[in-house]
């Protein structure tokens, strides 16, 4: 909510630019370029890719309308001009950050017309605010309803999440450029702005910190985008597969019987285990699947059924990996580092696999190591 102050300061307006271009150059990147330039190895979502573009480029308009209604239009109604430029952000921006919040969710497509449904009333306290010239109604209220909406969302968006995240342990072994928690704190913090810069129009400190948050904003989506990778969400049925008790009905996706169970877990003993599929970086449910010669169904099912994640059981057969090879350096006096080791086992990262064996372990991995060398010296 520029103040006439902020439009005639020339530091204010460098700055204001300087957003803008940034904003617009960004949107362009994301929306002409399809695929990463920081990361060439990771492929984007496409829609959240558009959706960001799409944001950046009304934000870099954002900037343009409230310069135009600041300096050549409705200048002799300040009231007016103020209510119609922060209608816009309310009906435009708003929505579009919604929108890039779902669309980083890839478990299910979630529907985004109810939160731009949202913003009717919006346009309707705007235009009484308008015909009326009542600030209550143009800037109050507006602010009021965004705020309300803002704050379901985010309850929603925790529901997601947690959906969300359930989805990713239940289907994905490595969890790197998938996680994202820190997009409810995003969230958050822009729902803090929104309620700080909307009840505190016009001054200067915030004009300028306002134009600063703009460009932490630009850097979290662009890093965000960047860096999350194309999941899918879809399950594949594969056929020819632990057939003769699914024809005789003794099973269902729901639950499986004890035969099917059985014949899940050799299946795992021969082809995962003794076959070292675990190993594979980036070994997703369905990979594992056709890997041991059954479906994505069953074999979730068969995770479920037995009280674990598939990341849980993966990842215990990696720290069990990664304990086999550091005690055989130890016996054959080879030192091998233990980051070398957690590569070896399968882990992408070793801050994953620290983590990894703290929860399956109950001690880090330097105590369990040394625990091992002291044996070693024992003997």
């Amino acid at each position: 909510m520029y103040a006439q102050q902020s439009l005639q300061d020339t530091l204010f307006l460098m700055l204001y630019g300087a957003v803008a271009i940034l904003a617009l150059v960004s949107g362009l990147y994301l929306w002409l370029r399809r695929s990463n330039g920081f990361l060439p190895d990771v492929t984007p979502p496409r829609a959240l890719r558009r959706w960001t573009a799409a944001f950046f480029i009304m934000a870099a308009l954002s900037h343009v309308w409230w310069y135009v209604l600041g300096i050549y239009w409705l200048t002799d109604d300040r009231l007016v001009r103020n209510i119609t430029a922060v209608t816009l952000d309310h009906i435009l921006l708003v929505p579009m950050v919604m929108a890039i919040l779902l669309r980083i969710l890839q478990d299910r497509q979630r529907r985004l017309w109810p939160w731009g449904l949202a913003q009717v009333p919006i346009l309707v306290f705007a235009a009484i605010g308008i015909t009326t010239h009542s600030a209550f109604y143009g800037f109050d209220m507006t602010t009021y309803w965004q705020m309300a909406v803002m704050s379901i969302f985010i309850l929603y968006y925790i529901y997601a999440l947690i959906q969300y995240g359930r989805w990713l342990r239940e289907n994905y072994a490595d969890l790197e450029h998938k996680e994202v928690w820190q997009s409810l704190l995003f969230a958050v913090v822009l729902f803090v702005i929104y309620e700080v810069y909307f009840t505190n129009p016009g001054e200067m400190a915030r004009e300028f910190l306002s134009q600063l948050e703009t460009l932490a904003i630009i850097a979290f989506l662009l890093w965000r985008v960047e860096t999350l990778e194309t999941l899918d969400a879809k399950e594949t049925v594969l056929p020819e597969d632990i057939s003769d008790d699914t024809q005789t009905g003794e099973s269902s996706t729901n639950s499986l019987s004890v035969s099917i169970l059985n014949k899940i877990q050799d299946l795992l003993d021969i082809h995962c285990e003794a076959g070292q599929l675990y190993l594979q970086h980036d070994l997703t449910l369905q990979q594992l699947a056709m890997g041991i010669g059954t479906n994505r169904t069953y074999l979730s099912t068969y995770f479920a059924q037995k009280g674990i994640t598939y990341n849980a059981y993966i990842n215990r057969l990696r720290v069990d990996h990664f304990m086999r090879l550091y005690c055989e350096s130890v016996n054959s006096d080879r030192p091998i580092a233990a980051t070398q080791l957690a590569l070896k086992s399968g882990f992408r990262s070793y801050s994953t696999f620290s983590n990894a064996f703290k929860n399956f372990r109950g001690l880090t991995v330097a105590a369990w190591m040394a625990n091992i060398q002291a044996k070693k010296e024992l003997t």
